[in-house]
């Protein structure tokens, strides 16, 4: 029996480094696979816009002779450094300041969740270091802050649940799980409307940006009331960031959900292994164990 409980670890063993290693090549596939895609849909498009840019530079110095070319390139340059330090090169010195109330909360907000535009960053030396032990602390107090969120939902989820079975309450509460996914799915298109109609985009645009911010991914291509021409309410992006939060916590019960199912799935396509044998080998090895154990819940 002992032999039989060895044999079967060392089954599970090799079972576990095998599901290791086609999660590594999966993964590796899976971002060069990303590497083409975006090269062949972008890098033509990129040389297409630089050949543009250089042409309108020819015709701005064609029109103005006055202006040579390094000239040009300096004042280009000029532009570049302003827009890094987030000026918008658009409108004029009347345009709101980036550093009002409502950009900072949404700064902060940004900073805590780890988004990080990029299109907004502190320039002074004392910003610089207050963002560094800003983010160190809000950081994990952030993933705190929507772990407990999570808890709580899933909390009265439970409740709920228990108590529509044990009541004998099927049909209402099929009719609730029906009702939650629609919550959902609305809290997913909704956003991107009013952002299009508050920004000028798309639905498409504001779509991108909608999952491009709650998933933390951040390019900085898309950022709301940075348009100087547009006139925003105070608040407007003060709400954002507060949306962003309460976003976050439900895109991460998704990707959680979506994780775990590809794993099983994977696991499961993969390897199908003796788990009565396996689940009692390793329940033997626990016992003989004269160690601690560290169970972790699943």
């Amino acid at each position: 029996r002992s032999r039989s409980s060895s044999m079967a670890l060392l089954t599970l063993h090799r079972q576990q480094i095998s599901w290791t290693l086609l999660l590594v090549l999966g993964y590796l596939f899976y971002l060069l696979l990303g590497a083409m895609v975006f090269q062949l849909l972008e890098k033509q498009a990129e040389a297409h816009s630089r050949d543009q840019f250089q042409l309108e530079k020819l015709k701005f110095l064609q029109n103005y002779t006055c202006l040579d070319r390094q000239a040009l390139e300096q004042f280009v340059q000029v532009l570049m450094e302003a827009r890094e330090k987030g000026v918008n090169p658009e409108g004029n010195s009347t345009n709101p300041s980036n550093w009002d109330f409502g950009n900072s909360f949404f700064f902060a907000g940004t900073v805590v969740t780890t988004i990080g535009y990029g299109n907004l960053a502190p320039s002074t030396v004392a910003g610089q270091v207050f963002c560094v032990f800003y983010a160190l602390f809000g950081v994990p107090l952030n993933l705190a802050f929507l772990n407990q969120l999570g808890k709580g939902l899933n909390a009265h989820l439970i409740t709920l649940e228990r108590w529509v079975h044990k009541s004998g309450r099927v049909q209402v509460w099929c009719q609730f799980v029906i009702n939650f996914h629609c919550v959902k799915t609305e809290e997913s298109l909704f956003p991107p409307l009013v952002f299009s109609y508050v920004e000028g985009w798309s639905y498409g645009e504001g779509f991108y940006f909608t999952f491009i911010t709650l998933s933390t991914i951040g390019f900085g291509d898309y950022v709301v009331g940075t348009d100087p021409n547009k006139h925003y309410i105070p608040v407007y992006r003060s709400l954002t960031a507060i949306w962003i939060v309460f976003g976050l916590a439900w895109l991460a019960l998704v990707f959680n959900v979506g994780a775990d199912m590809m794993e099983k799935f994977l696991q499961l396509k993969w390897h199908k292994p003796d788990l009565g044998l396996a689940e009692g080998a390793a329940t033997k090895l626990e016992e003989e164990s004269d160690g601690p154990s560290i169970h972790i819940p699943g």
